[in-house]
């Protein structure tokens, strides 16, 4: 690789802890708020640590380019592309709910090859380089062994953007495994994934910028993610499984079921 990943690193992280700045003195209290398309709701501060993310990154890396949700894209002229989402869970965000954090990824050559994820009120930094492991405030993490009957699935909270397929889908799931929950953040739901608290994850509507920096520390804890025929997952997917790995065929086969009907 002949980019200075590290540095980059050390870049991401201090857009971390500057936006978690931002984050903590706003939660709680009075927000301009916006409805976007199917009830999707955006915050002066998603806004504005937004804004602050990508006047850091271009002040050290004007060759990147940026992916982000609110703003236009920005193409690159290094190979590098950041996909950031500065608050992942702003509806928790707005109605007070301390389930909320940054993601920040590194995409080298159509390559996710670095993953932040920091959740402020917890203060807990994860961190995911390719081929390097998963960590927790620079304690290494992995996913957990437990089989499908055992299994804490995660699954999508978007219900009405493809309510019918995602209930029957939903269906197929609830019998096998030991319990399900919804958590409104990806970036909480796949952290406690590779920290082996919970074991699945399933989404159908996620962007990029919900999952590129999650799904690495997925696999590089142990685990394994893919769409929901079984390919390896890009930036453009749409629908992913992560897992434990133990489990990942299983839901495969009931996630094809599933789609087929």
């Amino acid at each position: 690789m002949n980019i200075n990943i590290e540095a980059r690193k050390k870049l991401a992280i201090k857009a971390c802890k500057e936006t978690a700045k931002i984050l903590l003195d706003s939660f709680g209290k009075k927000l301009r708020i916006k409805s976007k398309a199917d009830r999707d709701l955006v915050t002066d501060i998603d806004e504005r640590c937004e804004k602050a993310i990508i006047k850091l990154i271009k002040r050290h890396y004007p060759q990147d380019g940026i992916l982000s949700e609110e703003s236009p894209r920005s193409p690159s002229s290094s190979g590098v592309r950041w996909i950031i989402d500065p608050m992942d869970g702003t509806h928790n965000f707005v109605h007070n709910i301390e389930i909320f954090g940054t993601s920040i990824a590194i995409e080298f050559k159509g390559r996710v090859v670095l993953g932040l994820i920091y959740m402020p009120i917890t203060d807990e930094l994860y961190i995911a380089r390719k081929g390097e492991g998963a960590y927790r405030n620079g304690k290494r993490i992995t996913v957990s062994k437990r089989s499908l009957k055992e299994a804490t699935l995660i699954y999508d909270s978007s219900l009405r953007l493809n309510k019918k397929q995602m209930l029957k889908s939903l269906s197929g799931l609830v019998d096998g495994v030991f319990n399900v929950r919804m958590f409104g953040s990806t970036v909480r739901s796949l952290t406690y994934l590779a920290e082996g608290k919970a074991d699945i994850e399933i989404e159908f509507n996620d962007k990029a910028w919900d999952f590129a920096a999650g799904l690495l520390l997925v696999e590089e804890a142990g685990g394994k993610s893919t769409d929901f025929r079984g390919r390896r997952w890009n930036t453009d997917t749409r629908g992913y499984i992560a897992s434990n790995a133990v489990v990942h065929e299983q839901l495969l086969r009931i996630m094809k079921r599933g789609l087929k009907k």
